[in-house]
């Protein structure tokens, strides 16, 4: 089941900023700072107030946000990859992280170089390179774009999807 307390806050030009809280979304309407664009069918009712529950806020004036840049971490690669191994295509219980070129072989840490690997395929590969043991990657790795912790929210109200880009090739720069 959804968590339905947290609201999605939308920049002036409809850019997703981040998430806050259903009383947080309540202050900034209040204090006449954001439109509510999308909205639940119940209300928040005070003695002199009825304001219906937001899914989707946005700003009235422009806010300047400083770009975000997304850890390179293993949870943040588990979850690009969607705790997918990336050679095999299983969805094992325990995933491991592989470098595509071995630290050995001049591999770097970065996230066209790491996928989540299930342990078999990982132990398999060991340091050597794709094409010496004829293994294919299901997909290219690739950095994800600023909305990625957006994106893999997963309490995700689905009124945010249009507002998250979220179709086919969105999820990458």
């Amino acid at each position: 089941m959804l968590n339905l307390s947290r609201v999605l806050l939308l920049n002036y030009s409809y850019e997703p900023v981040m998430v806050v809280s259903i009383k947080k979304a309540i202050i900034l309407y209040v204090l006449d700072k954001v439109d509510i664009l999308e909205k639940s069918e119940n209300q928040i009712r005070s003695l002199y107030l009825s304001i219906p529950i937001p899914y989707v806020i946005k700003l009235k004036k422009f806010l300047y946000v400083r770009p975000r840049k997304l850890a390179l971490t293993r949870n943040n690669i588990i979850k690009r990859d969607d705790g997918t191994c990336q050679y095999c295509g299983l969805k094992p219980s325990s995933v491991t992280i592989d470098h595509i070129i071995p630290k050995n072989k001049g591999g770097k840490d970065s996230w066209d170089n790491l996928v989540a690997a299930c342990k078999k395929c990982n132990m398999y590969k060991g340091n050597q390179l794709l094409n010496e043991i004829n293994m294919k990657l299901l997909k290219r790795p690739a950095k994800p774009s600023y909305l990625f912790h957006l994106q893999k929210y997963k309490d995700r109200h689905p009124t945010w999807d249009p507002y998250l880009y979220l179709k086919k090739g969105a999820y990458f720069e």
